[in-house]
């Protein structure tokens, strides 16, 4: 890495305000990893192992930044004592995944003496942190055969569900989703445990998903409405929950949403933000932050950490609501963005805690 190179990480960690950047690579076991801290005044770092092959090493780089900050507000909003972090693995885990790799990395994890706490993300399963946890106790996510949490994805439904909930208390005064028309984007594990809760409420639900298989069967499955993918977000409906890829709130989509709530599980939903904010504003869609409402799988892991049982898990998911609400009774009050004022609150608790130390 020349000297160019090196400033340039600098540079992009202190635009973000990143602590730690680390990489690990084993060529014998075909190894080639990258952890980023972005803050642990709250407590050690937790992130998802997410193995992917990135187009290029910047962009897996910026993911990681990207991923960590995330979760670093998160952690603050949902009251945790835990800060963010993100692992990348760089390959494609359909065919390059084996063991020797998951417990390679997991020696890895362990040299960081705690700093940071691995769990699942995109490319990795349950199998795959048990791998990990071969190597290391700085694992969370766990199946409940080995006194974890379990399936992390249930919580993390739970939490979007509560989320909708209460933005949909915010704009209509009363929270009852039945016959509210909510279309989620992405059935896989969260989406249908999703589908799942809004149809218990008797919500009309439409899905969607890259796969028409796997859109047909949820569909088929639920009695909801299949749409086509991509577009779900023009039909009109009340809430549009996106709960795969990210970045389709974007300047592109919002001028031909017909939504009323945006309120989903997907990562970064965003793009361009500062503009996108605006659109939203400007098409009166009320936004629900994913990283205010998509907490639920992080809670799980904290209290798997901590030794919770599932009534203070339950607890702890359910006040997504109460901070949605917050959150958005800020937002206008102060005038400004639900993305701005969940920021905002994000940053004072950790401001604020950070003269403890």
């Amino acid at each position: 890495m020349s000297q160019q190179q090196g400033q340039s990480l600098f540079d992009l960690m202190k635009a973000s305000d990143h602590q730690n950047l680390f990489f690990c690579q084993d060529p014998d076991v075909g190894l080639q990893a990258i952890v980023a801290i972005h803050d642990t005044t709250l407590g050690p770092a937790i992130g998802g192992v997410r193995m992917l092959p990135y187009e290029s090493f910047d962009d897996a780089i910026e993911d990681a930044l990207r991923l960590s900050k995330a979760i670093t507000y998160k952690a603050s909003l949902a009251g945790l004592n835990l800060g963010g972090g993100s692992a990348i693995i760089l390959g494609n885990h359909r065919t390059e995944k084996t063991e020797l790799l998951m417990r390679r990395f997991g020696r890895f994890v362990e040299g960081l003496n705690g700093n940071f706490i691995a769990s699942t993300d995109v490319g990795t399963s349950q199998i795959d942190l048990e791998h990990i946890h071969a190597e290391t106790d700085y694992v969370a996510g766990l199946p409940a055969s080995l006194n974890g949490a379990g399936d992390t994805t249930v919580f993390a439904a739970k939490g979007v569900f509560y989320g909708i909930k209460a933005a949909i208390k915010e704009l209509y005064g009363d929270d009852n989703l039945a016959g509210r028309k909510i279309a989620v984007e992405g059935v896989g594990s969260v989406g249908e445990h999703l589908v799942a809760l809004l149809r218990g409420e008797n919500a009309r639900v439409y899905v969607t998903d890259m796969t028409e298989e796997r859109k047909m069967k949820i569909a088929a499955k639920y009695k909801a409405e299949p749409l086509t993918y991509a577009t779900s977000f023009e039909h009109d409906i009340d809430v549009y929950a996106p709960c795969a890829l990210g970045g389709t709130v974007n300047p592109e989509s919002v001028p031909r949403m017909r939504c009323k709530v945006i309120a989903g599980s997907a990562n970064n939903q965003l793009k361009e933000e500062e503009r996108t904010i605006q659109l939203l504003k400007d098409h009166n869609i009320l936004y629900a932050p994913d990283f205010l409402i998509n907490s639920g799988a992080l809670i799980s892991c904290y209290s798997e950490l901590e030794g919770y049982g599932a009534e203070r898990t339950e607890y702890l998911i359910r006040h997504i609501y109460t901070a949605t609400r917050h959150v958005i009774q800020k937002a206008n009050e102060d005038h400004v963005s639900t993305y701005e004022a969940a920021k905002q609150l994000a940053e004072k608790r950790i401001f604020d805690l950070r003269k403890l130390k």
